[in-house]
């Protein structure tokens, strides 16, 4: 195995404490916040965890034959992994509703509210807003996640296809597409009438289990295997999805995703994914 070990700065120390725990055969530079400690034995992994923990790291197990080149689909989810912000909640800040539908959110990303309900529970609160705030949001709010560029950039050059699956909406996701050329997308579609938000949600919402639907149908529409996808995610609507690919991580997320898992990436960007996809 190969350890990948990621942070805002990576002490000399801490790598030479890790490579001892791991018995390492070599540390390997492979950028200025990714390190990878080769031939390494994983039969000390909760003390390696522990440190790691200790000292805000990211620390992967990562099979020394894996390469990048082994997935042809990366599948992402979009509030608070592709970008930094909950798009329903920043519209609702322009209703002045953010507490009541950002308390709302952050009940269904624990799991604690089935996703479709909470959905429809938040949208109501928005009605009589503007269609307007839409691209408020879009334009004064929405930032792209640190690295999200970095890691398009690696999946592209690898031949990986893109997948932007997400609880959110429409709106957003195919403005992201167009922007950074993702290959599909799946959201949901806000309905309006005479230019305001009624509310309402159009067709079947994109839930746990739709977007584990979404990430099979573009898999089988790529002759892809399993074993060829990676999902990554936040919530736990991102659960579903996550459990179809052969490679899962989770991105500053929850407890109950980071505990499911094969990596949790809580301290660097996205573009720590890149060092776990392999050579």
């Amino acid at each position: 195995m190969n350890l990948i070990v990621q942070g805002k700065t990576v002490s000399t120390p801490s790598l030479e404490a890790l490579a001892t725990l791991a018995a390492a055969a070599a540390i390997e530079t492979v950028s200025a916040t990714a390190f990878r400690l080769t031939g390494a034995d994983d039969s000390q992994r909760a003390e390696i965890a522990a440190y790691c923990d200790a000292h805000a790291l990211d620390c992967g197990w990562v099979p020394a034959e894996r390469r990048i080149r082994d997935f042809g689909l990366l599948v992402m989810d979009m509030d608070s992994t592709l970008i930094t912000i909950e798009c329903i909640d920043e519209i609702a800040d322009m209703h002045g509703l953010k507490p009541q539908v950002s308390a709302i959110t952050e009940a269904a990303m624990r799991g604690e509210i089935d996703f479709a309900e909470s959905l429809r529970r938040r949208v109501s609160l928005l009605s009589g807003l503007d269609q307007s705030a839409l691209q408020r949001v879009y334009d004064e709010r929405l930032q792209l996640s640190p690295g999200a560029e970095a890691l398009l950039a690696a999946a592209r050059t690898a031949g990986i296809k893109t997948l932007l699956v997400s609880g959110g909406f429409t709106f957003f996701t195919e403005r992201l597409q167009s922007r950074l050329g993702l290959d599909y997308t799946a959201a949901n579609s806000l309905e309006v009438a005479g230019g305001k938000l009624t509310g309402r949600v159009l067709g079947d919402i994109v839930d746990a289990q739709g977007k584990a639907d979404w990430l099979n149908r573009v898999r089988a529409g790529l002759n892809l295997a399993r074993s060829q996808v990676i999902a990554m995610g936040d919530g736990a609507n991102d659960l579903k999805m996550m459990a179809e690919a052969a490679l899962s991580i989770a991105y500053h997320a929850k407890p109950v995703v980071r505990a499911q898992a094969s990596h949790a990436l809580n301290q660097v960007g996205l573009d720590g994914v890149i060092p776990l996809l392999g050579g």
